[in-house]
This record gives structure tokens, sequence and C-alpha cells, in this order.
């Protein structure tokens, strides 16, 4: 297997016919990840579409969309770390942590000045721990948190830690300010705004909510639902389906072990120097596999089988090495 570039071109296809890619989606204001979803599957009428990282009911922006065999990359696409555009409200704390929810506290007294926000963000960069709103999808025994909320239960979801690489404030508007983040994937931006108002003593909540990069995705790329009927060949908005694995590394595969994979059989190779996963691809660019390797035998494993994919787009330019 030798260093390369090599891609596939997107296969002619009929509106039925199964294809495989991402479509980087602009979500309005009001639709849940799962309403663009559904969108997406009867505009395309597609059987497999997912989605790569919810975003609540009222933040815009960046909604990563899988179809076809793409869905199965999800797993990889997921931890990426992503960025947003927040704006808080201060002086008012709420049961969802942000605009859509009951108010449980009003600040009487005055709200802190700019200096004094800006002396608080720097105790919530690097990595922290946060407790997930009771409204969130996050599941207790088998169980959205949301759904027993909504019913009036107590809940109290388990911390979890998260990293904050970066917090700015860009936008000064009292009682509402603007921040940018750029922070590790779990993260509440909501539960974020919570503690800031609790730490400024004033309370605060999420007024609006904007996602502007999950991992290599930027939303400059992402395209509008309107945008994606009027433009009637939607295909031509779909990145190949490997183009958010840019951080693992490739393999190309000989025809021998491409067929192995495909039978699901491991395969002898080097031992890595990390533990990240590989894709291995065919020598015609074709994404094959998603290989793990396996220290216990000293054998790369494939995890999720790609092969025999129709259509779409398959596989963006990358660097490829032979192996694994």
């Amino acid at each position: 297997m030798a260093d390369r570039r090599t891609s596939a071109p997107a296969g002619p296809s009929s509106p039925s016919h199964p294809v495989s890619g991402i479509l980087l989606i602009d979500k309005p204001a009001g639709w849940t990840s799962h309403d663009v979803v559904e969108k997406v599957r009867r505009l395309t009428r597609q059987r497999k579409v997912g989605h790569a990282g919810t975003l609540d009911p009222l933040a815009t922006g960046l909604l990563v969309v899988c179809l076809g065999q793409a869905t199965r990359l999800v797993p990889y696409l997921i931890g990426h770390d992503k960025s947003y555009r927040a704006t808080l409200r201060l002086g008012q704390s709420t049961d969802t942590y942000d605009a859509e929810g009951r108010i449980t506290y009003e600040h009487s007294g005055p709200l802190p000045d700019r200096s004094e926000v800006e002396a608080v963000l720097p105790a919530f960069i690097g990595e922290i721990e946060q407790e997930p709103p009771a409204f969130s999808a996050v599941k207790q025994a088998g169980e959205p948190l949301y759904r027993r909320a909504r019913r009036g239960e107590e809940v109290a979801a388990p911390p979890r830690r998260v990293r904050i690489h970066r917090l700015e404030l860009v936008e000064w508007n009292p009682p509402y300010l603007t921040l940018e983040v750029d922070c590790s994937a779990g993260t509440y931006v909501r539960s974020l705004a919570h503690d800031i108002g609790r730490r400024l003593g004033c309370g605060a909540h999420v007024a609006g909510l904007v996602r502007t990069r999950s991992g290599p995705f930027r939303l400059e790329e992402a395209v509008s639902l309107e945008e994606l009927t009027s433009a009637g060949e939607w295909r031509r908005c779909m990145l190949p389906m490997d183009a958010g694995l840019g951080d693992l590394p490739a393999v190309v595969l000989s025809s021998d072990e491409v067929a192995r994979v495909g039978f699901g059989q491991a395969l002898a190779g080097p031992v890595p120097a990390d533990d990240r996963p590989v894709r291995a691809y065919s020598d015609d660019g074709r994404l094959i596999a998603i290989l793990h390797f396996d220290p216990t035998a000293n054998l790369w494993r494939p995890k999720v089988v790609l092969a025999g994919m129709e259509g779409g787009a398959t596989s963006s330019h990358s660097d490829k090495r032979e192996g694994p």
C-alpha cells in the first residue's frame, strides 16, 4: 500500500437509489434535529438518514446529516470538538437553562458589568465538570431525562467532565451578551450559561445559540433546507462520506485484503503508535472499512465494513499509505 491521493466519483442514481454521503444543514430555529432528518429523508427519498450531534430546537446552525452507509460512521463523527455562538440573558434562570423554559429565578439587584463577566470566564476554560440540564436527551435508566422532567419528577443528572478550549465575550448589550465557545463533544452550552449565571450571582440562561463548527465542518459550508429543496439536485450538496474522518490514518488494502475484510476477517499489520482506528480503502479509492487494532492478537479487526456501497459520494481526497 502506497501513499497517494485518490477519489471515487459519485455514480448516477435515481431518486430512490441508495446513496451514501454527508449533507451539512443550517438548522432553522424551532426544528428538532429529528425534524431535519425527516425532512431530508422525504426530500432525498433515502431510507437511511441520521445526524451526528443533536441541536436543541431553540438552536440554529450546523447539523451534520448522514445518508446511506455514512450513518454507520456517525460514532466517528459525534466525538468532534464543536464551536458555538451563544447569546446569554443575564438576570434570569430557567428550568431548561434556555429561553423556552419556566423562569425559576429573577434577579432584583443590579446586573454585573462587562468587566465582572469577563473576570469569571477564565474559571470555565479547561477541563470542567458540568451537570447536564434536566431537560436534555441524556438517558438515565434507559429513559431521556427530559421525559422525567416533563412528568414533574426530580431529576439529578450525574456530572460529566468536558473541556472548554476557548470562551470569549464578543458582544455586550445588557442584559444580553454573546459568547463564542470552542468545546469538546458532550458539552452543554445551556449548562455553561447556567453555571456562569450562578457564578455571577445573578442567574443566566441561553437566549440564542448557533453551532458554527463540528470537527472539520463549518457553518459557512452548510445549506438551508430551503436551498436544499430549491437546488433540486441535492446530490450536488453532498460531501463524501469520509469527509469528516481526516483525523484518522488511512491505508490502502490489496484486493485480497478487501475480500477478507468483507468477510469480517482480521488483518495482520504493524502495531500503531496510538489507539486511533484507521480508514481502509480499496485501490480504486473506495472507503471499505474502519479497522481497530486488537493488541491481544496483534491484528487489525474490521469494526465497520462498508464494502458494496452503491452510488453517492464515496470518498474524498485523502493521504493513504500501505497497511494497515
